[in-house]
């Protein structure tokens, strides 16, 4: 004889969507609160790249705008595509992929710049050099 009883198709359904639901909810990360807090950090973080355009920061623009952009890149991989809750192999592709990006970007700013011909022309065909 066993004293156990079984729990019906509805009441086993029932627990596997609540179990469900809780571990789900878990993984997402921040609150709605929290988003509205990191789109107005974003938003000032922008505004300040906007201020370039309008004030003269002198040599200390591109750097100040390629750090801004690098913040802005994290904030938005960690929060919005929930990477600081997710594997760490997925934030490392993501990090690649920006230090890429600043390579490619480096390499086009330097050839303007230190790939020249010493009389002052670039390579082009310039009938005036």
């Amino acid at each position: 004889m066993s004293t156990a009883t079984e729990a019906t198709p509805a009441e086993v359904h029932a627990v596997d969507e609540h179990d469900g639901h809780d571990d789900e909810h878990q993984d997402h990360g921040l609150s709605d609160v929290g988003y509205i807090k990191v789109a107005v950090l974003l938003a000032v973080l922008t505004a300040a790249e906007v201020m370039t355009y309008f004030f003269d920061f002198g040599p200390a623009e591109v750097p100040g705008l390629l750090i801004l952009m690098v913040v802005k890149f994290w904030i938005v991989v960690a929060y919005f595509m929930h990477l600081r809750f997710d594997n760490k192999l997925f934030t490392w592709i993501f990090v690649g992929g920006l230090v890429l990006a600043l390579a490619v970007y480096a390499a086009l700013g330097t050839s303007m710049v230190f790939w020249t011909d010493p009389v002052g022309c670039d390579l082009s065909p310039n009938p005036n050099c």
